[in-house]
């Protein structure tokens, strides 16, 4: 055996034993674990922002750990087992990537998407394109995955300099409905203008979820800066001025630069 082999027997062998022989593990079902698999995969993503290469290793860890663990449940139900799990993907990835297992040309990366989301639909004849589009995803992920769906049929923009006409055009219909002072109206067209958003983010090769989760942490740890500058000072942040916030923010700037 190699070593990958040896040591993906080992976590098979440990998964077993604790199905047999740990009253936590032993009571687990698909449904108890689906959100602790949520979790996991939230804190990958978290160690992927940070580029924190021990954590992300951790993690992968985990959530290998889960894939095992419903494997191994699926085989006491008689319904699939790890190698089913292993076979599978292996089996799609070869079907999907005809132009590495067969004789399909390609010309970028952006045509392989394309011929992946068409051999997916030929799988299933009867799906529709954006039935592969999970209902729970969080709004933003879903609006950049719908939109990588539709490019992959050929619903997209010829050139993407030609999105930001969009763009303006929802934030010029959203102030309209500001000043019309229509609550309903405007929640549609700020939603309008966040999807186009994420097109642009999309067409420019950023991922928006990163992009904006980017900046969270990045104001976070400004303000924590601010809130912390201003109890040294023996102040409070409701006594301050805005005036006063803002010329300690400046500063939380500069420092990021160092």
């Amino acid at each position: 055996m190699t070593k990958e082999q040896n040591s993906f027997k080992r976590l098979l062998d440990i998964m077993d034993k604790l199905r047999e022989e740990c009253p936590w593990d032993k009571k687990q079902t698909m449904e108890s674990l689906r959100k602790l698999t949520i979790e996991e995969t939230y804190e990958l993503a978290d160690a992927i922002i940070d580029g924190d290469m021990d954590e992300i290793k951790k993690e992968l860890g985990d959530i290998l750990l889960h894939i095992v663990f419903y494997s191994k449940i699926g085989k006491e139900k008689s319904a699939f087992d790890i190698n089913d799990v292993i076979e599978g993907i292996s089996d799609k990835l070869v079907y999907r990537h005809p132009h590495v297992f067969s004789d399909t040309k390609v010309k970028d990366s952006s045509e392989v998407e394309n011929n992946w989301e068409a051999l997916k639909l030929k799988e299933k004849k009867e799906k529709r394109v954006l039935d592969g589009v999970p209902v729970s995803l969080p709004a933003l992920v879903k609006a950049n995955r719908i939109q990588e769906k539709v490019k992959g049929v050929g619903f997209d923009w010829e050139e993407k300099h030609q999105i930001w006409d969009k763009v303006f055009e929802e934030f010029r219909e959203l102030r309209k409905e500001i000043q019309e002072n229509n609550q309903k109206r405007i929640e549609a067209e700020f939603g309008d203008l966040f999807f186009s958003l994420i097109n642009a983010a999309r067409l420019y090769d950023i991922d928006p979820e990163s992009a904006l989760e980017r900046t969270n942490k990045k104001f976070t740890k400004r303000f924590n800066y601010l809130e912390e500058k201003t109890i040294s000072k023996g102040k409070s942040l409701h006594d301050m001025s805005l005036d006063d916030m803002n010329v300690i923010w400046e500063e939380a700037k500069q420092f990021d630069k160092k």
